[in-house]
């Protein structure tokens, strides 16, 4: 995940890591909605005791899925907390 700083003003900035697009933050809080992923790998694969981190906007979050082919799995949320 691709995350900076501004020294003069202290705004943390968020971006995609596929498409590079900052994402909207005020305040802290993510204006935009992103999807985040984050793995730890374990024995048995390439990448052996790693943890990756990265986001994806909603365009390259649908570009990537609808490449897929078994689709994502959807389940509707009755209410939001």
């Amino acid at each position: 995940m691709k995350r900076a700083v501004d020294k003069k003003s202290g705004d943390m900035h968020l971006y995609c890591n596929s498409c590079g697009k900052q994402l909207k933050v005020e305040n802290g809080i993510l204006r935009e909605d992103a999807f985040e992923a984050k793995k730890e790998w374990g024995y048995f694969s390439d990448w052996d005791t790693q943890i990756h981190h990265f986001n994806l906007c909603e365009d390259c979050y649908k570009r990537i899925t609808d490449s897929f082919q078994i689709p994502v799995e959807v389940i509707s949320k009755i209410e939001v907390m």
